[in-house]
């Protein structure tokens, strides 16, 4: 499929070289095709990674992706350089008069703080409210994931013993609901987080659905019932290297963050990792861009369905499939 993204955005050219066909604004223009409207808030610290991961995630469907980033306003990032968030973000303020078919919003290395202790936290309900009437379909990964349900079921998070990290195995646990269509049984993705939401409370909330958990990593994959919240708490996109990366870090910060659960061959770091998610992630992303964006947005921009047209579109489309 054909992302439109900015012109000088460093991952271009990476995305080019990997044969993912990546379109410029220029072409874009000269193109008469209603291209799906995603926004992504970047809470992560190193974002151009985040970007470049999020952008091959959403490269296996032949949709057409028109990709915004927003950052939050009340947050200094100090990995990021100033130019780059200059050329490729904006603020909330900036970007609240839209409507987007989708949005994303990812993680953040945050977790062990309190929400409401979080410099962003009342900026970022803004938008968790903004989204229930100005996007089709919101993404939510991880923390944010967790952030999520907590703003809109009041399910807190609570910690874990020792951190979550590695590839946990996940089963499907209601395949007739499109977001999980083409997945197999069980499948692996991979965690990072020292929280969890529990599995108990998500199963208890009535506006919730459970679509993939795990014994020992619990819930993965849960979601509103009309689609329009989507909530991950792992992290389907990321690259073969991305644990290893975090495990040095870790280490060289004296953590003792024990070895990643199920990715080392023999648990030996210096062995090459082996890439056992990436099919079910690009089905999981691809599956939201058709089922839950494409297919429930409205063809002229700021037409957002309310929330009873959106779970009747939902219904009608599960039917169709089974």
């Amino acid at each position: 499929m054909p992302i439109k993204i900015q012109n000088d955005l460093p991952a271009r050219e990476i995305l080019e070289n990997e044969n993912i066909f990546a379109v410029d604004e220029n072409r874009a223009l000269h193109q008469d095709i209603r291209s799906l409207q995603i926004l992504i808030l970047n809470l992560m610290p190193l974002k151009e990674d985040t970007e470049l991961q999020l952008l091959r995630s959403m490269s296996n469907t032949p949709l057409q992706i028109d990709v915004s980033f927003m950052q939050m306003s009340s947050h200094h990032s100090n990995n990021t350089s100033p130019n780059h968030l200059n050329r490729f973000y904006n603020t909330f303020d900036e970007l609240k008069d839209n409507t987007y078919d989708g949005m994303i919003i990812t993680g953040a290395p945050v977790e062990q703080m309190r929400f409401e202790d979080v410099d962003y936290w009342k900026e970022l309900c803004e938008v968790f409210e903004w989204s229930k009437t100005n996007v089709t379909s919101t993404f939510h990964i991880c923390w944010g994931a967790q952030a999520g349900i907590y703003y809109h079921f009041g399910i807190d998070k609570e910690m874990l013993d020792k951190k979550l990290f590695g590839i946990y195995k996940h089963r499907v646990m209601n395949r007739k609901v499109p977001l999980v269509r083409g997945f197999d049984d069980v499948f692996y993705m991979p965690h990072s987080r020292y929280t969890q939401t529990p599995t108990e409370k998500i199963e208890e909330c009535e506006d919730l659905v459970v679509l993939a958990k795990s014994p020992e990593a619990g819930v993965f994959l849960c979601m509103n019932k009309s689609g329009s919240q989507i909530f991950v708490m792992g992290h389907a996109e990321y690259d073969r290297m991305t644990l290893d990366s975090e495990y040095k870090r870790d280490t060289q910060k004296g953590l003792g963050t024990a070895i990643p659960h199920n990715y080392y061959p023999d648990d030996n770091p210096e062995n090459k990792p082996d890439l056992v998610w990436r099919s079910h992630a690009n089905n999981l992303y691809t599956n939201w861009l058709n089922y839950y964006v494409y297919q429930n947005t409205p063809y002229q921009w700021g037409q957002i369905l309310d929330e009873n047209k959106r779970q009747m579109a939902s219904i009608v489309l599960t039917q169709k499939l089974q």
